[in-house]
């Protein structure tokens, strides 16, 4: 008999499996406060939270010119430490554990660095619940949500665009970011509310559905899984 391919769910990080604003802002903070520009409010410096940050300074008042002299003063601090002022959301590792049990694939896919994905994922007692970490080059400017979902297909062996017959891949995130980069490979982005979307972001973005709670997650990818 032949066996049905395993679903594939790609999981995003910050906002989705851990509240990272933290120690994201407080590096966020001390860039501007190097560069001798205004602090952005409080609601600016959490949307830096999931895109690749050297968009989200441009965005919000940095000049070009500048743009690398801040995401080296963000890094001076995060690097030595600021990644780790973080916590994984409650609840999520009993939704890992049980989506794995139903025999989901499951894997990290983050706009962060890889190099700082991984030891965070480490970290936290996430790797070992998941098949695979995969982020941006630290270089993330060159990098897109979408790259990155490419390098995990690619890694665990899915086709872009996502073939049927190698089974349902589906997207989890809180940003448009995720169901955007998603939706370039044909996938669907179910939406998670706990993170750092605006309102009414993910739902504009296409999002195929929303969970506001974490323990409802597991039920909501599996009705998914199933439409």
């Amino acid at each position: 008999m032949t066996r049905s391919p395993a679903p594939l769910i790609l999981l995003d990080l910050d906002g989705t499996l851990t509240d990272s604003a933290p120690g994201i802002v407080a590096g966020i903070r001390h860039a501007y406060g190097v560069l001798g520009l205004p602090v952005p409010d409080d609601a600016t410096l959490r949307s830096f939270v999931g895109p690749p940050i050297t968009a989200s300074f441009a965005a919000h008042g940095v000049p070009a010119d500048r743009v690398e002299e801040a995401v080296r003063a963000y890094r001076d601090v995060f690097a030595a430490g600021g990644m780790y002022d973080n916590r994984v959301f409650d609840g999520v590792p009993d939704v890992l554990r049980a989506l794995r049990a139903a025999g989901c694939t499951l894997a990290v896919a983050t706009s962060k660095p890889e190099v700082y994905a991984r030891p965070i994922c480490d970290r936290f007692g996430l790797t070992e619940l998941v098949d695979g970490v995969f982020g941006a080059p630290l270089d993330e400017g060159t990098s897109t949500k979408a790259d990155v979902i490419a390098k995990a297909l690619a890694t665990l062996g899915r086709t872009s665009p996502v073939d049927p017959a190698d089974g349902p891949v589906l997207m989890v995130g809180d940003r448009e970011h995720d169901v955007h980069g998603a939706a370039e490979h044909g996938i669907r982005c179910l939406g998670v509310t706990w993170g750092y979307a605006a309102p009414g972001e993910l739902e504009e973005a296409g999002a195929v559905a929303l969970v506001d709670t974490v323990p409802d997650l597991a039920g909501a990818v599996f009705t998914q899984l199933a439409a």
